[in-house]
């Protein structure tokens, strides 16, 4: 059973979206107004991905290209458009994880996990809401 958590959600910290080609992503955004704010290469059980942030006064979005069988696939299975999560920031990103547990969410991963992205990194960790959809839970470090 879930009960109501008392969270400080600060803002929607960034939009996740799977991309084909950052090359043909990137120019698009930057017609509307994005910049390039950070660019970071990942790891991925099927090669390596790389994570382009871009922003407009508060607007983050995150584009991130898979290795290509992994963007074949993605790409192939959803039928729902190509959101893959909805980020908040958060102040302290281990009280935000503890708060949620106890509270009765269950998050998907069993800590919070660090990138190296940013300048000094970010730890984060994701629940899932009641139509399958990921929110994430987001600090800056």
């Amino acid at each position: 059973m879930r009960t109501k958590v008392n969270l400080d959600f600060l803002k929607i910290q960034h939009i996740g979206i799977p991309v084909r080609s950052l090359d043909h992503t990137i120019p698009f955004y930057q017609l509307l107004g994005f910049e390039e704010v950070m660019r970071k290469p990942f790891d991925h059980e099927e090669g390596n991905g790389t994570c382009v942030m871009m922003c407009k006064r508060d607007i983050i979005m995150e584009f991130y290209q898979l290795p290509q069988t992994a963007i074949n696939r993605e790409i192939s299975t959803r039928s729902d458009g190509h959101i893959d999560h909805i980020a908040f920031d958060v102040n302290n990103i281990d009280l935000a994880f503890n708060t949620l547990k106890n509270a009765g969410f269950i998050p998907i991963q069993e800590s919070p996990v660090f990138l190296n992205f940013w300048d000094n990194g970010v730890k984060f960790f994701h629940i899932i809401g009641p139509d399958g959809e990921r929110l994430e839970f987001n600090e800056i470090l």
